[in-house]
């Protein structure tokens, strides 16, 4: 148990202040690819019953025209926040025709690069951009991983907690400098521990063969399940391992989590620092854009990492530049897979768990990382995402080895009277519940989504593609089945109206050429 923790908690209950530690605003972030009813990704063009894609605040599409990304506002109430990403659901699914959402984070229905459409933003300037960035994606990375999906969590501490958390560490700096060295120890403890993310709730222990398909030397690294299915075993993310998320063409990024101006600095080394083998693939080959730029990263948001230091973007404004101007907003965790169980992806408990966990990095000590630390909790992550639930297995910490259920109960210990604390007022001690379900999962892996979902195969004797989409039909015919209130229908729709006006109001002011249009949003400083 985290003494320092203990000894906060303390201080910020005698000050009367502890109730600011539920007031931290919770938004999500999740993705779905649109299945077709031949079982396939759908190659329709994004519905126009859902608004535009490029301008909708809260349903638009990720890196494929097929790959909807839903985005709820922020809420205090890891309810409301549920609520909302529910509701969004509802509407979509009565806008989509016969079509569902694949409820796994590992595509099913693709068979190699072409058949993934990218996806579509319209004439403007912006839409170009948009779209001539994904398709550098597609020359760099490949069309397939760009078609994983999953859900991004995000956390912003309450503002009325950051002035009592700096008045209890004694802290005279100006206070957006307490806050920016604040999150930065947050997310440098997410990047120690957030290995325990993929533990608990990892699910894409097993991929569609299909995944492969181009690249079939990939899929010698992994045991056969069926004749259409490729797994891990003791797998929690492959979405999370090499062959997915966390890409090795980035390996040789050096991005400082230790500091705003040393993430800015080397975030913006990265954006501006040619590459040899993106140089060979062209910018503007034969008049025809195939990427941005042929640097390390053509914009900040190509940099694949499982938190993110965020700030709201103003149109047309850089994020590094947003990050420098006004600070950090909230931080995104990225490392959660969809689980198929779950009609949204992920459920109360696990929101309410995952809030405590923000807490706690946030709270535990976080000195600044060095390279070999930096490292070393690179590769805990892929352990967890390749061999999580092998029993036995031990990650590196301080320079020694550990169990990871040693560790992993070290951490629930430490988050316990944090989620007492975040339980005051409230009826059933939700956090202190979600924490026992949690903990359970550590003591038997069994209990894992990863653990389950390769469990219901074997039983069924279903490959995962056939396993995905039967509960992604179930999902569908559950919301299906539900009329959605009146008065909602109307806000979405109106939302979705305004969207599409939106959309033409900027194809229609879109006097600027396009090359001038990239070479202004590049030098911005």
């Amino acid at each position: 148990m985290s003494k320092a923790i203990d000894n906060l908690l303390s201080r910020l209950a005698d000050s009367g202040q502890a109730f600011l530690l539920n007031t931290g605003l919770k938004g999500l972030e999740k993705e779905s690819l649109r299945i077709g009813t031949d079982g396939l990704i759908a190659h329709t063009p994004h519905p126009a019953a859902l608004g535009s894609a490029l301008t909708h605040p809260q349903i638009t599409t990720d890196y494929s025209e097929a790959l909807l990304e839903l985005i709820t506002p922020p809420y205090s109430d890891p309810a409301a926040t549920l609520d909302y990403l529910d509701d969004i659901h509802h509407f979509v699914y009565a806008n989509i025709g016969d079509e569902c959402l694949l409820g796994s984070s590992m595509p099913c229905g693709i068979d190699g690069d072409e058949s993934i459409p990218i996806a579509r933003y319209g004439s403007s300037n912006i839409g170009r951009m948009k779209y001539i960035y994904r398709l550098g994606l597609a020359y760099r990375y490949g069309r397939t991983m760009q078609a994983i999906a999953g859900i991004h969590f995000n956390y912003s501490v309450a503002d009325g907690l950051w002035p009592v958390l700096q008045d209890l560490a004694g802290d005279r700096r100006p206070l957006p400098e307490f806050i920016a060295d604040a999150y930065f120890g947050m997310i440098r403890n997410i990047l120690r521990h957030g290995w325990l993310v993929l533990y608990l709730f990892g699910a894409s222990p097993a991929i569609c063969r299909a995944f492969f398909t181009g690249r079939e030397g990939l899929a010698k690294q992994f045991d056969r399940f069926d004749g259409d299915t490729l797994y891990k075993p003791y797998a929690t993310s492959l979405r999370m391992s090499d062959i997915g998320y966390k890409n090795n063409n980035q390996a040789g990024l050096r991005i400082s989590f230790n500091h705003l101006d040393e993430y800015l600095a080397s975030l913006g080394h990265a954006i501006a620092t040619p590459n040899p083998d993106y140089l060979r693939i062209g910018v503007k080959v034969d008049g025809a854009y195939r990427q941005l730029n042929a640097n390390l990263l053509q914009i900040e948001n190509e940099y694949y990492n499982s938190v993110r230091p965020k700030q709201i973007v103003q149109s047309g404004e850089k994020p590094t530049l947003a990050l420098k101007r006004r600070g950090i907003r909230y931080v995104e965790l990225r490392s959660l897979d969809l689980d198929p169980f779950q009609p949204c992806g992920l459920g109360l408990a696990e929101l309410r768990f995952l809030e405590a966990f923000m807490l706690y990095c946030l709270f535990e000590a976080s000195v600044p990382f060095d390279e070999t630390e930096r490292c070393a909790a690179n590769a805990n992550l892929q352990a967890v995402a390749v061999e999580g639930r092998r029993p036995g297995l031990t990650l590196q910490r301080d320079g020694t080895g550990v169990a990871l259920k040693q560790w992993a109960e070290e951490i629930s210990a430490s988050m316990a009277p944090l989620c007492a604390m975040l339980d005051h007022g409230l009826s059933d001690a939700p956090y202190s519940a979600s924490l026992a379900q949690q903990c359970a999962k550590i003591r038997d892996p069994a209990a894992t989504p990863s653990a389950r979902i390769l469990a219901q195969m074997q039983e069924s004797g279903e490959c995962f593609g056939a396993f995905a989409q039967r509960l992604s039909h179930q999902h569908a015919r559950q919301y299906r089945s539900r009329p959605m209130d009146a008065q909602k229908i109307a806000v979405f729709r109106a939302m979705a109206e305004k969207s599409l006006a939106e959309q033409q109001h900027m194809e229609a002011d879109n006097a600027l050429p396009f090359d001038d249009f990239l070479q202004r949003y590049f030098a911005q400083h």
